[in-house]
């Protein structure tokens, strides 16, 4: 039976409470819940460009945080499932923490060391782990509050980034915070991009510049992930109703 899911996850951490952030443990029962289920791990590339007749899941995490590489990858390896790694190319391999609305109130506290971002060195082992290492933007912004000359330096930008740090081509993007339009997805194409991912509260139609994806959190323990993963729940939330439902809350 074709049958196929994308992840989004962020950071793995056994102590940081972000809502981003899942344990190692939690990360664990999940995907090895999914391949109990007979589902087998692809890339988001593999994914999109459908070269697949099974079930498949395909495992992303935005943001490049170090503690995928730290946490993520053993698992990943034991489970057999290679990962999709994200990544906001303007803190690769800088000292400091990443920083944009949403994680910055993490700054100065116990907790900003989790805000570190991968090297490229460190993408590059995960690459050798058979992962792919896409672009998550430069700076991490909105895409559609910006103007074209803006859009277009983020998208190309950091693609070549990518391309110059893991010296080999990029053809994947996920739009920071999921925002994403029309206009967007036309930019990343023209930048060069052959799949990008969204991360959408109603799970519309994909489309290869615009592949939604089942986000995972904080507080999703086993039971709330296998609601998310649910082929019933997932074509719920493919429905004009549930958006509706949503707003209606």
């Amino acid at each position: 039976m074709r049958d196929s899911i994308v992840l989004c996850y962020h950071a793995v951490s056994e102590s940081w409470p972000a809502p981003l952030s899942v344990t190692p443990a939690n990360l664990e029962r999940q995907l090895g819940l999914l391949t109990a289920r007979g589902y087998r791990g692809v890339t988001f590339s593999e994914l999109v460009a459908g070269r697949h007749e099974d079930r498949v899941v395909c495992v992303t995490f935005d943001d490049a945080y170090r503690s995928v590489l730290a946490h993520g990858l053993p698992i990943m390896e034991r489970l057999g499932i290679p990962g999709t790694v994200f990544a906001p190319t303007a803190f690769v391999g800088h000292p400091e923490p990443m920083a944009w609305p949403g994680i910055d109130g993490w700054l100065g506290g116990p907790h900003e060391p989790e805000l570190a971002c991968m090297s490229w060195d460190e993408l590059r082992r995960l690459a050798d782990a058979g992962w792919e290492v896409g672009s998550h933007t430069r700076t991490h912004p909105r895409l559609t509050r910006l103007g074209d000359e803006q859009l277009r330096d983020e998208l190309e930008g950091s693609r070549a980034d990518c391309e110059s740090g893991m010296a080999q081509s990029c053809e994947a993007l996920a739009y920071p915070y999921g925002d994403w339009d029309a206009r967007v997805a036309r930019a990343a194409e023209l930048a060069g991009y052959a799949a990008a991912c969204t991360l959408p509260a109603r799970l519309h139609r994909p489309a290869p510049l615009s592949w939604p994806r089942v986000g995972v959190y904080h507080a999703d323990d086993l039971r709330r992930f296998r609601l998310k993963v649910s082929p019933v729940v997932r074509r719920l939330r493919s429905l004009r109703a549930w958006e509706l439902l949503r707003r209606a809350r």
